[in-house]
């Protein structure tokens, strides 16, 4: 590999980051595994919008997907993109926004995370952790 296809993949990754709505996709997958509906719900885009955006970061390796019947979840190849992300926000003196899990999603991995957050706070509120049950 020369340094012009080096200086070619910089480039690529770096088109491929400058869209606020791939980086707000991928501060999402900081959390773990995602589907369509759960960008939906959190982000409020229309899901043919979400599903542009994810065929970009697939098309460039940025994230990968895998099919769970109806659904398909998508996440993160190599996790040093998140640490380049914050080195980013850093340098530009900046933090993520933190978002919260909406319970609009009807999708089934984001209704059992909802229901273990709450199951947890339950244990917790009666000075229980899950652990100790």
């Amino acid at each position: 590999m020369n340094n012009n296809q080096n200086s070619n993949d910089i480039e690529s990754l770096f088109k491929t980051l400058s869209h606020p709505a791939r980086i707000a996709i991928l501060q999402e997958l900081r959390n773990g595994e995602h589907c369509v509906c759960h960008f939906e719900a959190v982000l409020g885009l229309r899901q043919a919008y979400i599903s542009q955006q994810l065929a970009v970061l697939r098309e460039n390796g940025l994230i990968s997907d895998r099919r769970d019947g109806w659904n398909v979840y998508y996440s993160v190849k190599d996790k040093k993109l998140f640490h380049l992300l914050e080195m980013a926000y850093e340098m530009m003196g900046k933090k993520p926004n933190k978002r919260v899990m909406s319970t609009n999603c009807p999708c089934p991995h984001c209704n059992s995370t909802i229901e273990k957050d709450e199951q947890e706070n339950e244990y917790q509120s009666a000075g229980l952790g899950l652990r100790e049950l």
